[in-house]
């Protein structure tokens, strides 16, 4: 039978090395995204490329190189590099015609690349992630050593799932073996800090180092991921992207309520809701199927807040026009940058330079989002209102009558109610006599003053329903139609208080200008402010007893405060918008009409659907997508290893980044969409579990020569904690961390006169109680001055979506942990409980760095921090007084907790502390 075996085995063996031989002898030819793309992107593309086309010769799209130049030679003729013009011109010795005009040559290497591609037939390709994304053939770990998958040994004990094949394949390519994988603790502390943002407690480290069961460690992760703390993490992660702050950004930055948005991708990420319903949610949740009341869900018009995220200017001077547009910019690039990884900015001012985009390609997927209905307005409308008390009984009375007597009006009533939509915002209004814009919103008009409002569709329209505030008494406002002494629709007694009034106007149909006049005698230097108008149908029934109070309770709710946030609600019909191309990105420049539209650079989208944002983010998240997959997976991969699989998680263009490993990215791709059913958390628990993952990050000098920067993870990631990670762990670790979920941003220690808010009392009021210890994901965030600790340990200002953040090792980050109050907080507190753990110095200090580390200390380092104890020990014996300065936080005052505090401050500064080993 063993002879059988042996024979067996090298018959496989032999067929084995056969079909490699094979296999390697087989010639690929040029590969033109490997090989020939680089060379047209350094060499050839900034002349002849999106940006220039010198002599009408372009390399950016497969057609442009085929056709005649401006010299009417063709640059590339297909088979024949020697009748090829860019092939002359390259090998040229002429240098009014060698090329690349005025910079360096192409090498001897480079320029045969050249000539057997097009000799070969210059076969062009789309970049490797525009190509539909395929499930490729997992790698087999089957071979001589484990008798072709009979003996589980080796690399095929090592690995845990799919990923572990292609992390083996690659490594065994680059001569790089594995790493064991990190003992409990450490594995523990990472696998918390990354699916958490926490450190494990003292108890579930324990308890995982005891559990000696076959599945303890996916009991670990299974646990993680049902925790609260899970959607905090990484809802962290999401508001870069989301460029998420409580204030409106620009040089005013006024607070803006946006903290239900935050609490909604908390929420998203804790339920686990599929990636592509959160998507189409943030995108398009306000075309989504409607609820009982005929109107979206309220967590849907919750989660457009994602794109109402972008900047309002408020400075006076500025064009309101202006800054929409660059919100709508902003959209576009943050949609492309999130979902598709994809430089589509550079498209703005003209064809991107490297990948075939066409310049018109911009403003056809722009016009997917130019039709909301913000305007760059000091109040931010449209908000979503949200009503208390006697406010939300009036709103209930006035659906309820209406469902009781025309419920076909229940939809757009209940619409205005909701977010006040659609009306024509006063900055819109033609200036006339005695009238100006004032205080950047409101449209003032004083005693025979007058205005126009442009083009007003008047059919069906009973009342006109207006904001207007007044010091003047006995003012009127009358509405003329077509021209300034036109015949009168409507006339208006404005009240002397702010409020919102309903006054009938004459029947009339069609479009039509409305000039607006102001009688106000007895008061004519009086300003009369008008912040907004609607054109509506009457409340249906007039003809009942209790109708004037329906109509009263309506004014009244849309007159009063509501708290809201912004979101997105899409202008239809006379609200709609024309898109045009912006001639070189300039917005007063308008080129071409274009209808909303995504590049065919990618599969389009289905024929017969509405062209509309809702179709858009279906798109997005369609299997046929090549892009959202594989940049999806990617962003948590390289939340997990520091790296992305994609090193450039932001650019997955022909100038970003070559994947490491192309088929474990497309494994991964399909996997979360066909398998996981978008699951994020399956995603994370495939990745988690993995060997890779489970990895040690110990290394050895052959691992440093091969892979110093472990690109190809031949060990387990090490990589410096989150801004919130730094905080919220020394939170943690002394006990001081509060689990308060959800609601306003607060406002924990940060150094004084960090704010300052030239418009605006504004100022940072410490918040008391629990909420001071809450996670960094609650913090508020001011995008002018953003928390300063956070920014120190690399946080974005979030004024534009970041996709990654660069981390950096600098002395203010020391300076930040040894001396700001959120630290000397937590230094204090963790002296105090290092206290009760022992009798000693040296005790009390081995724990706690027990309690940091969940480690040993080794002697040497004990030996730091004991001498590190005992000079700030003499230093507060010889003057008591100054312990004061170091025990600012508790009730006990001694010089031995002042010594122990400063030290435990120096091991929250510790490199293994402030890393996830």
């Amino acid at each position: 039978m063993l002879k059988r075996i042996v024979i067996l085995t090298g018959i496989l063996g032999l067929t084995y090395g056969l079909w490699s031989w094979w296999k390697g002898s087989e010639s690929s030819g040029i590969d033109y995204n490997t090989q020939v793309k680089p060379i047209l992107n350094k060499h050839c593309m900034g002349c002849h490329g999106g940006v220039k086309k010198a002599g009408d010769v372009s390399f950016l799209f497969e057609h442009e190189m085929l056709e005649p130049g401006k010299s009417g030679k063709i640059p590339v003729v297909r088979g024949d590099a020697d009748a090829s013009e860019m092939m002359r011109r390259i090998t040229s010795h002429d240098p009014e015609e060698k090329m690349p005009k005025n910079s360096t040559p192409l090498n001897d290497d480079e320029v045969d690349i050249l000539r057997k591609w097009i000799n070969e037939g210059a076969k062009w390709e789309k970049h490797w992630s525009y190509k539909r994304v395929e499930k490729p053939e997992v790698p087999s770990l089957n071979n001589l050593g484990n008798l072709f998958g009979l003996l589980n040994t080796g690399d095929k004990k090592w690995a845990k799932n799919e990923i572990d094949h292609f992390i083996l394949a690659k490594l065994k390519d680059k001569d790089l073996k594995v790493s064991p994988e990190a003992d409990r603790a450490t594995l523990i502390r990472r696998v918390s800090l990354d699916l958490t943002g926490l450190p494990p407690t003292e108890k579930e480290v324990a308890d995982f180092k005891n559990d000696k069961s076959e599945n303890a460690y996916e009991k670990v992760v299974d646990r993680l991921l049902k925790s609260p703390a899970y959607g905090e993490r990484w809802t962290s992660m999401w508001m870069d992207l989301a460029r998420y702050a409580d204030t409106k950004g620009y040089e005013s930055d006024g607070g803006r309520t946006m903290w239900r948005y935050r609490d909604y991708v908390v929420k998203s990420f804790n339920e686990d809701k599929p990636f592509d319903k959160f998507t189409i949610e943030q995108l398009a949740g306000d075309l989504l199927p409607r609820g009982n009341d005929i109107f979206p869900k309220e967590e849907n018009m919750i989660a457009t807040g994602f794109h109402r995220n972008t900047m309002t200017n408020n400075e006076g001077g500025t064009d309101d026009e202006e800054f929409r547009n660059a919100a709508l910019i902003d959209r576009v690039n943050t949609t492309w940058e999130v979902w598709q990884g994809t430089t589509f900015g550079c498209v703005q001012c003209h064809s991107h330079p490297y990948d075939p985009i066409p310049h018109e390609d911009y403003y056809k997927y722009m016009a997917f989002f130019n039709n909301a209905r913000d305007e760059d307005v000091w109040d931010e409308w449209p908000k979503l209102r949200f009503y208390k008390g006697e406010d939300s009984t009036r709103v209930e009375r006035v659906k309820s009558w209406i469902k009781q007597t025309n419920p076909a009006q229940l939809a757009e009533v209940t619409q205005f109610m909701k977010v006040m939509e659609p009306k024509i915002n006063a900055h819109n209004f033609v200036k006339g006599d005695q009238s100006t814009v004032l205080l950047i919103s409101y449209y003032g008009v004083k005693n025979k003053g007058n205005a126009r409002i442009s083009q007003v569709n008047l059919t069906g329209a009973d009342n006109v329903v207006m904001n207007v505030s007044t010091k003047a008494e006995n003012a009127v406002m009358t509405l003329h139609l077509d021209k300034l002494d036109g015949p009168v629709i409507s006339q208006i007694k404005i009240p002397a208080r702010d409020s919102v009034i309903i006054a009938p106007i004459e029947k009339t149909v069609g479009k039509h200008d409305i000039y607006l006049s102001l009688n106000s005698p007895k008061a004519p230097e009086e300003w009369v402010r008008v912040t907004w108008m609607s054109f509506q149908k009457a409340l249906p029934g007039a003809d009942k007893p209790d109708y004037q109070n329906i109509v009263a309770d309506y004014a009244t709710v849309l007159t009063r405060p509501a708290e809201g946030m912004p979101v997105v609600w899409e202008g239809k019909g006379d609200f709609a918008r024309k898109t045009n191309v912006f001639v070189r990105g300039n917005w007063m420049v308008k080129g071409a009409e274009v209808t909303a539209d995504v590049p065919k650079l990618l599969a389009s989208i289905p024929a017969g659907q509405q062209k509309d944002r809702l179709a858009l983010a279906k798109w997005i998240v369609s299997r046929d997508n090549a892009l959202t997959g594989r940049v999806i997976v990617n962003r948590f991969w390289e939340q997990l290893f520091g790296k992305g699989i994609v090193e450039t998680v932001e650019d997955f263009g022909s100038q970003g980044a070559e994947p490491t490993h192309p088929e474990l990215l497309d494994w991964l791709a399909v996997n979360f969409m066909e398998e996981d059913h978008w699951s994020v958390k399956k995603l994370l628990k495939t990745i988690t579990m993995s060997a890779t993952y489970r990895q040690s990050s110990k290394t050895d000098e052959h691992k440093l020569d091969k892979d110093p920067y472990n690109i190809w993870i031949s060990r387990g990631p090490r990589v410096r904690l989150s801004a919130e990670q730094v905080r919220d762990q020394a939170l943690a670790c002394s006990g001081l961390i509060s689990h308060k979920m959800y609601g306003p941003g607060v406002m924990p220690p940060q150094p004084d006169k960090i704010w300052q808010s030239p418009y605006s009392g504004e100022k940072w009021t410490l918040s008391e109680g629990e909420d001071r210890y809450r996670r960094g994901v609650y913090t508020y965030w001011k995008r002018t001055a953003p928390y300063p600790s956070m920014v120190t340990f690399d946080a974005p200002s979030r004024e534009f979506c970041q996709s990654r953040r660069i981390l950096t090792n600098t002395p203010l980050q020391a300076l930040v942990t040894l001396n700001d109050p959120v630290y000397l907080e937590a230094a204090e507190k963790l002296a105090t409980r290092m206290q009760k753990r022992g009798k000693t110095p040296e005790q009390q200090l081995t724990e706690g760095y027990r309690m940091l580390t969940f480690q040993p200390i080794e002697k040497k380092n004990l030996n730091v921090l004991v001498k590190v104890y005992k000079e700030a020990l003499n230093v507060y014996k010889k003057k008591p007084v100054d312990a004061d300065s170091i025990l600012a936080y508790g009730k006990e005052r001694s010089p031995e907790l002042a010594a122990l505090t400063v030290s435990a401050n120096v091991m929250l500064n510790l490199d293994n502390v402030v890393t996830k080993e």
